[in-house]
């Protein structure tokens, strides 16, 4: 039995998911304990950062909604994106960040008191986890 086009993109924004869920809380759990980062990490300790903890489920499942949303965003216009894998899927990151991403960090750096250093980090975070998860579309979904 084929797959459908909606049960390839969710297939592949699950895996994605569950992929950059290993990575971004794997990658945290080791950068917090590399002393290294330390000092990164104290900027978190503003009162920005301050969450009640009745939201955490959003913090939590964003790798799985970033994921989904980045599926459907590859299955349209994964026709633009040519040549191995691998290839698509960096050049889909890179898109998506300078697009969806560079903007939206661009007004948050401008609005709330965090360093530049901060917001650099997140845009660098923002193209790995959106190269990773165009890897696998263009791998699962080509």
């Amino acid at each position: 039995m084929k797959d459908t086009r909606a049960k390839l993109m969710l297939k592949s924004g699950l895996v994605a998911g569950i992929a950059l869920s290993i990575i971004s809380y794997g990658g945290l759990f080791i950068a917090v304990n590399i002393p290294f980062f330390t000092p990164f990490f104290v900027e978190y300790l503003s009162g920005v950062f301050v969450s009640d903890q009745s939201r955490d489920l959003f913090f939590y499942s964003h790798a799985m909604i970033i994921s989904f949303a980045l599926s459907f965003f590859w299955d349209r216009f994964k026709a633009v994106f040519h040549g191995h894998f691998i290839i698509r899927g960096i050049e889909f990151g890179l898109v998506y960040s300078l697009t969806g991403l560079l903007p939206i960090l661009w007004m948050t750096y401008s609005q709330i008191d965090v360093s530049a250093i901060m917001v650099l980090s997140w845009l660098l975070f923002g193209v790995f986890q959106s190269s990773i998860a165009g890897i696998i579309f263009a791998k699962m979904n080509p």
